[in-house]
């Protein structure tokens, strides 16, 4: 049998781009990695600072109202600023904008992007809106990669996988979860199995998790208690969870897109002003209840811990499923995946005391409910399924509830898609890419 020796060059060639292209992603990972850790530890260090000024503020009377709102106003209009004057896609989540560039719609952004998107989500974020980090870190771990892409001189090709692998190194930094990071990548983003960013994705998540957890650690970011594994009788309960869970993903995409398209009604006003009284009407709600705003970690916390009564998380939960979406419509960066969290694990939780009420016999436990919740409300959002059952187990550390979350996915998916709701990054996109052929007309 003849060989071609073209074919053998080839084959050669292929073999050392991977290895370089993993190479670079190791690079490419580190840095995420301790750019990602960074942020995490400032935005802990900005939720203090809010904390502290608002105690201090509640001993000044209406000095200190004016203040708390007069702050949040300011370091959210700045932020929306330094989109607006140095990179209009650092916007938002950056989540749909690394999408758009995978899919060849849009080119890359320059690199300060990363800058912008740094200090930005630390102002939007750290002034009490309700975004997560992992935008922030997911689009920046992607600007380092066209970064290092475009040092390297790499092709379109090339540039591409790494910036897929810088991309998932965001996510898995933001979250602790490198497994996810990986399913992320390929579920989400690229939405194919490809050997190549597989690869690729590998080595940046070894290294951007090995550097970040020399700054955060190595433990779970939420903290569940022991849960026993679900009975036969109790697993329908989790099918009506993830309806619920559906359900509450249709009306929150509808009002999320909602949220952006009456700030977009307002397009005579400068958009730092709209984002200063968004961040006006968030200083307002923290001064009377500072537990509230921000990324919503703790109030995620407290809901797997489950040591609050209904009514509290009731009303919590409807507050944030408003506060997400006026947040968002800020225009500032910052993600939806930890909001998102939130607001699955109070519905479960309070699904969870509901069926307990109801069903004596079953031994439920709420907490369960409120784990399973985060996975299927973001899968509702999101149609990302192993992302969010993999991100859950990895944020909690438990597995002993994924056969319920498989089950709960499974509806909480099948749903929307069967109301006709596109998932919220192809929507987000949608917009990206008006932005884009507004950003060409200028």
């Amino acid at each position: 049998m003849d060989h071609n020796p073209d074919d053998h060059r080839q084959a050669a060639d292929e073999r050392c781009s991977l290895v370089g292209l993993a190479a670079l992603a190791l690079i490419v990972g580190a840095a995420t990695g301790w750019v990602g850790a960074i942020f995490r530890l400032l935005l802990e260090q900005a939720d203090r600072l809010r904390d502290a000024m608002i105690a201090w503020a509640h001993g000044n009377a209406i000095w200190g109202f004016l203040v708390v709102i007069g702050v949040c106003a300011v370091a959210t209009l700045v932020a929306a600023w330094m989109v607006r004057q140095f990179s209009p896609h650092a916007s938002g989540s950056g989540i749909p904008h690394v999408e758009a560039v995978l899919h060849d719609q849009i080119p890359p952004a320059p690199f300060g992007l990363v800058p912008v998107k740094f200090f930005g989500g630390l102002l939007a974020i750290g002034s009490g809106l309700a975004l997560g980090r992992e935008g922030p870190t997911v689009q920046m771990g992607a600007g380092i990669a066209v970064f290092v892409a475009r040092v390297c001189r790499l092709c379109w090709a090339d540039s591409r996988v790494l910036l897929a692998a810088g991309a998932g190194a965001g996510l898995a930094t933001a979250f602790n979860a490198p497994i996810a990071g990986l399913v992320f990548v390929l579920e989400e983003l690229v939405q194919r199995f490809e050997h190549r960013v597989a690869v690729a994705a590998l080595a940046a998540l070894t290294t951007a998790i090995l550097v970040a957890r020399l700054f955060l650690g190595d433990a779970p970011d939420f903290q569940v208690g022991p849960l026993s594994y679900p009975t036969a009788a109790s697993v329908p309960l989790f099918l009506v969870l993830g309806a619920l869970a559906g359900l509450l993903a249709v009306a929150y995409n509808r009002t999320l897109l909602a949220a952006i398209a009456a700030r977009d009604r307002f397009g005579s006003l400068p958009i730092e002003l709209r984002a200063g009284l968004i961040g006006a009407s968030v200083g307002f709600l923290a001064w009377f209840a500072p537990e509230l705003v921000g990324g919503g970690d703790q109030i995620t916390q407290r809901a797997l811990i489950g040591h609050e009564s209904l009514a509290i998380v009731g009303f919590t939960f409807l507050i944030r499923f408003g506060l997400g979406p006026l947040s968002y419509a800020a225009g500032t960066p910052g993600g939806l995946f930890a909001p998102l969290l939130v607001l699955g694990a109070q519905s479960g939780l309070v699904f969870g005391v509901a069926c307990r009420v109801v069903f004596p016999g079953l031994a439920i436990q709420p907490e369960a409910f409120a784990l399973v919740g985060m996975a299927a409300f973001f899968t509702g959002v999101v149609r990302a399924p192993v992302t969010g059952i993999v991100l859950v187990a990895e944020m909690t550390g438990n597995v002993t509830m994924l056969l319920p979350m498989l089950g709960a996915c499974f509806v909480a998916m099948l749903l929307p898609m069967m109301l006709r709701n596109a998932p919220i990054y192809d929507s987000l996109r949608e917009h990206t890419l008006r932005l884009e052929r507004q950003i060409r007309q200028k």
